[in-house]
């Protein structure tokens, strides 16, 4: 009976080893969400867990001649650590997805109870499964999926966001570095009309007043260019932070310039459709949704939480029986047979005493009649139809996000383009015949000052247009969840092929 005991708790032990090997490789979830990446920033390599020895090789051969914009993004999505941070929540997930679907161990009881007299024990064994797992472990498996897609969609917008942000410190830097670029020059022209001022002066047709306010837009300048400097210091140091770099900033080289150029934009219509499609967020928003759905699934199904199924079996006890007087048995033979006579042979059911073996089938369930799980399917009820109006709260806030993002992006353009063949030329125009004017004393230094003021100040702006309408790609790229050609080449009607007549 013990061999049989030992066999069942064997056969127990090698169930739970075969459904413990199951193993936990999120690779192809990693793959997945690179692909997701790719889609929305149109950069093909993304990190993985495990690949950081070749993390460093790539980005010193990217960081080979400079950076371009593309290629800034290309270091942020390998090596940004918050990103990397971030990959780690797929693999938590995919282990989700594996314990969703194992079964739950078997039970095992054993009690011995010891007769007072002596003996053999008394023996109760049960082999029990709760056989509630059987229809539970399906929604449990598809919550646990739906969480793993959600995951893999917000690590791909983490991504998207981190990439987009990168290239927007990108053009911040650049512009930056033309702005200090401008203030170098403006204060080489701010020393031209001080030298003007002084020139005048010394031939007897300046004063000392236009000296000084000569020297004072001197001062002015010079307060710029230390001021810039400093601007485009801390948004290189920004830009290093997002690419993941310790590299000092002035070893930054950014070669892309701010683009020149508007895209050809699709109606906000159009972009809208596209971006119902591609935004990451309302696809994960669609996930919980999902897995919302299979969780109240399952808490219709935990009414019966525990229904176990197995076998029992009971052994009696043997009491210990007394020992047999040979002597007293022997005299008692020989006297009725009128001589010595041996004892007879004791059988077998007379020397012990014994009970057969009880074993059979056992059924053990919780009976819902106080609990019936209703407060747990009231909450998932609730969970169900919060993310079905997050859901519809993302699709309605995206109506607004899209226009306001093309009504910028066009705007900024628009302005950039005044900047560029109006107010520049014109404010270089006004300095150059003022300046004519003074020198043949036709107009007053304060003119020429105010030109000058007015010629600097348009400089300044001009780049600051420049960088507002750089940074709205980007920005427009976040708020559709694509790249600016991807946007353009899905928002094309579809050509249907002419049949053949």
């Amino acid at each position: 009976m013990l061999r049989r005991v030992r066999a069942i708790a064997v056969g127990a032990g090698l169930t739970v080893v075969c459904y413990g090997c199951a193993t936990v490789e999120p690779r192809a979830d990693y793959d997945r969400a690179g692909r997701f990446v790719a889609n929305a920033t149109g950069q093909s390599e993304v990190y993985h867990p495990g690949d950081d020895a070749l993390v460093q090789g790539k980005i010193d051969d990217l960081m080979t001649d400079g950076l371009t914009s593309d290629e800034a993004v290309q270091v942020c999505l390998l090596n940004n650590p918050r990103l990397q941070v971030a990959f780690l929540d797929i693999g938590m997930a995919r282990a989700d997805v594996v314990q969703s679907g194992l079964l739950s161990n078997p039970s095992i009881g054993i009690s011995t109870r010891f007769p007072s007299g002596g003996g053999l024990a008394n023996i109760d064994a049960g082999l029990a499964y709760n056989i509630a797992e059987l229809w539970r472990i399906p929604f449990r498996k598809e919550a646990a999926n739906r969480d793993l897609d959600r995951t893999i969609m917000e690590l791909a917008q983490l991504a998207s966001a981190l990439a987009l942000e990168s290239k927007s410190a990108y053009y911040r830097s650049v512009a930056a570095a033309d702005r200090y670029k401008i203030t170098q020059e403006n204060l080489s022209i701010a020393g031209n009309l001080l030298d003007l001022a002084k020139a005048r002066q010394q031939a007897g047709a300046g004063t000392e007043l236009d000296v000084n306010l000569a020297r004072s837009v001197m001062v002015e300048a010079e307060l710029a260019v230390e001021a810039s400097r400093l601007t485009a210091s801390e948004t290189r140091r920004a830009l290093a932070t997002l690419l993941g770099l310790t590299t000092p900033e002035a070893e930054l080289s950014l070669v892309t310039p701010l683009p020149s150029e508007p895209p050809e934009l699709p109606p906000s219509d159009r972009v809208l459709d596209v971006a119902r499609q591609a935004r990451l967020d309302i696809q994960a928003a669609h996930q919980v949704l999902l897995s919302a759905h299979a969780r109240l699934e399952q808490e219709y199904r935990n009414v019966f939480r525990n229904v176990e199924v197995g076998i029992a079996m009971e052994r009696a006890e043997r009491k210990s029986q007394g020992g047999r007087d040979i002597y007293a048995d022997t005299a008692r033979a020989s006297i009725a047979n009128g001589g010595l006579t041996a004892p007879g042979i004791q059988p077998r059911s007379e020397r012990k005493r014994h009970t057969d073996l009880i074993i059979g089938p056992s059924l053990s369930l919780d009976l819902p009649l106080f609990d019936q799980n209703q407060a747990q399917i009231a909450r998932a009820e609730y969970l169900y139809e919060q993310a079905a109006k997050t859901l519809d709260a993302l699709d309605r806030e995206l109506t607004h996000e899209v226009a306001g993002a093309v009504d910028r992006s066009e705007t900024a353009w628009r302005l950039l383009k005044v900047f560029r063949e109006r107010s520049v030329p014109l404010a270089k125009s006004n300095l150059e015949l003022s300046r004519e004017a003074y020198r043949a004393g036709r107009a007053s230094f304060l003119t020429v000052l105010e030109a000058q003021r007015f010629f600097l100040d348009t400089r300044g702006k001009y780049v600051g247009a420049a960088e507002r309408a750089a940074v709205t790609i980007p920005e427009l790229e976040r708020t559709v969840g694509l790249t600016i050609n991807e946007l353009i080449q899905r928002s094309r009607p579809q050509t249907q092929p002419k049949p053949n007549e």
